[in-house]
């Protein structure tokens, strides 16, 4: 995927318990520079999401981020990006993170990262795009995930090309070279 010119990042505005996660956090900001592309994220300075856009920004990459009104204070609207964009709610949030990326990676996260994932994977299903999805599989933290969007398969409410419409990565290496194709 050489044309890949901006990646959508969902992640947490957490750090997690792992150590791991806040690393393949900054790695992909750092790579996703380096490739001279464009971080599309949630505009939030905590957690995942503010790792990875610290890391772009240190590593000259340039910055897009998307927050709603009522989370700018909880997630700390990260201000000096090259675009901030402040929605009025979660779904235009969404949906301008999409328009505006070619392909998204889904890092570690809470509800809000698995609202996001199934989202875009619906919209996958339903042919209304074709962009990428990888899912950074950082310790095995998807796993289950993986494990219940396969039981959806296997238990017959959804046909097994579900689970083509998205790639499983292991860490941030593999979930770079799925990006450059």
């Amino acid at each position: 995927m050489s044309a890949t010119k901006s990646i959508c990042v969902f992640c947490g505005s957490r750090h997690g318990r792992s150590p791991a996660y806040a690393q393949a956090a900054q790695d992909l900001g750092t790579a996703i520079a380096a490739n001279n592309w464009r971080l599309v994220y949630g505009a939030g300075d905590v957690g995942l999401m503010g790792d990875v856009a610290n890391a772009t920004q240190a590593a000259g990459g340039s910055t897009f981020g998307v927050i709603p009104q009522h989370l700018l204070d909880w997630e700390v609207g990260k201000r000096d990006l090259d675009q901030f964009i402040i929605t009025d709610d979660m779904h235009s949030r969404k949906k301008l993170m999409f328009i505006n990326s070619d392909a998204v990676v889904l890092l570690p996260g809470g509800a809000g990262s698995l609202d996001e994932f199934f989202e875009i994977l619906t919209w996958a299903q339903l042919n209304l795009h074709e962009k990428p999805i990888i899912v950074a599989n950082i310790e095995g933290y998807w796993d289950p995930l993986i494990a219940l969007v396969e039981h959806t398969v296997n238990s017959g409410f959804a046909d097994a090309s579900l689970l083509k419409l998205f790639q499983v990565a292991p860490d941030i290496e593999a979930t770079i070279k799925a990006l450059q194709g």
